[in-house]
């Protein structure tokens, strides 16, 4: 196996994280904007207001885009899997 083929792997594994992430760190943020957007034009300053809806905003990209996310986790896995033999030889 050679070096080129490990930075391959590599370079695989971090674009599936960064796809996996994406909708979740992508509505935490928009949420995120919106209430300080909020918070800046009405003045309140509560931090409860600042979390609580980022979480709610996570946990519903947990569930609109999980089965997404699974399937994409599990097609790199089994990728790997598959080729294993390749890579050892």
């Amino acid at each position: 196996m050679s070096g080129d083929f490990v930075v391959q792997i590599g370079q695989q594994a971090l674009v599936t994280v960064l796809l996996v992430a994406a909708p979740m760190l992508g509505l935490g943020l928009i949420v995120g904007l919106a209430v300080s957007i909020f918070q800046t034009t009405t003045s309140i300053q509560e931090q409860t207001l600042a979390f609580i809806p980022k979480i709610v905003a996570v946990f519903v990209a947990i569930l609109a885009f999980g089965p997404w996310m699974l399937r994409l986790m599990v097609e790199y896995v089994t990728n790997i899997f598959v080729n294993l033999p390749s890579y050892i030889g």
